[in-house]
């Protein structure tokens, strides 16, 4: 394997030259397994997206104004560390929109965040959550189905003792540049990629539709716990992602994969991290490993043939003890020789994309939702 690149006592690999730097490891069992998955799963927020949405549109209702929803959200989302938390705040601060004081936060896990501001108790959620706690009007849903088609992802303010929907706010985070491509290449190396999110159908689709991959949407975490559990029994499994949520699944597959700029949770429960947060280097860890065992195997095969070849001509006689030690130490220097060509090692190879990359499908397993 890569000359200096493996470090199993203290449990890092290296970069590798060519395209694939800045590839984590821990130990020699992950690197191994890495090269016999046959599925991986992508979270979505932060993994196959930039992680960094923004608000693009802002829809109040009733009395409310544009700027009193914007402000009331920031305030339930302010002591939040969720990508959509830290959007609201940051574009509500960005228009120096007074965000008034929070108390009593909490969070009910992969569907709201709550609080009491100016004495009410509001929350901002999904729209399924929403739809379970409060009454939405047609005009409501309408206004979210349409904001959801254009592949954004719609949070729901209202106020849990009135029942009142006071706005909606639209998020919209893009694909990383290189997810396409790195959907692609694990397509041609015969890997198949799913896209497990807690986002919407429509958001997820959407999304799904300009990477060519599998998707499920709606997914709390145990969820995604649970899917990648069916996943393996049919093939070896690797996620991939970047946040606390994400742990018990990386946790759970054969390999987890951490994003470099994920949580230190996630980094502490995978198995290999990506320092570059780049979807192509998951296609390239693939690729190193393969080719890491693939040398490991020549150099086992070439080495038991001459130490067996030779040990039996030495006790024909055809050859003399001398030319036997001479030949072993020959060997050990063409494995070696052999082992290095890892070094000059480039990542997967670059791919088209066909007809099928933009046509993504559901799981072909039980539902989620």
């Amino acid at each position: 394997m890569c000359a200096g690149a493996l470090h199993t006592g203290s449990h890092r690999l290296g970069s590798c030259g060519g395209h694939a730097t800045g590839l984590l490891i821990k130990g020699g069992n992950a690197l191994e397994t890495i090269g016999r998955v046959r599925a991986i799963a992508f979270d979505k927020t932060g993994t196959l997206t930039e992680g960094k949405p923004r608000i693009t549109e802002v829809v109040p209702f009733g009395m409310f104004k544009q700027q009193q929803v914007l402000a009331l959200a920031a305030a339930v989302e302010s002591g939040s560390n969720h990508p959509l938390a830290k959007a609201i705040v940051a574009h509500a601060k960005s228009l120096d929109v007074a965000i008034p004081q929070a108390t009593d936060a909490s969070a009910i896990a992969g569907k709201a965040v709550r609080a009491t501001v100016n004495g009410s108790a509001l929350a901002v959620g999904s729209p399924v959550h929403a739809s379970q706690t409060v009454t939405l009007t047609a005009e409501q849903r309408r206004e979210i189905d349409k904001l959801e088609d254009g592949g954004k992802t719609v949070v729901v303010l209202f106020e849990e003792g009135s029942k009142n929907v006071m706005g909606l706010l639209a998020l919209r985070d893009e694909p990383r540049r290189d997810a396409r491509e790195g959907v692609a290449q694990l397509n041609a190396m015969g890997v198949r990629s799913v896209m497990l999110t807690g986002d919407n159908r429509r958001t997820a689709q959407a999304i799904a539709g300009k990477l060519g991959i599998e998707w499920e949407a709606e997914l709390l975490p145990q969820d995604k716990l649970r899917l990648v559990n069916d996943m393996k029994r049919d093939a070896k499994v690797a996620m991939v992602g970047d946040g606390i949520n994400d742990a018990p699944a990386l946790a759970t597959a054969d390999v987890g994969i951490a994003m470099g700029g994920g949580t230190d949770v996630a980094l502490e429960t995978a198995d290999a991290a990506l320092l570059k947060s780049r979807v192509t280097d998951v296609a390239h860890l693939v690729a190193l490993s393969r080719a890491t065992m693939a040398n490991i195997h020549q150099n086992v095969v070439f080495a038991i043939g001459l130490k067996g070849l030779f040990l039996v001509t030495t006790v024909l006689g055809i050859t003399g003890l001398w030319i036997a030690v001479l030949a072993d130490t020959g060997a050990t220097a063409l494995v070696t020789l052999n082992a290095l060509r890892l070094l000059r090692f480039k990542g997967a190879p670059e791919t088209s994309h066909g007809d099928d990359a933009g046509r993504p499908t559901t799981l072909s397993m039980p539902s989620a939702r």
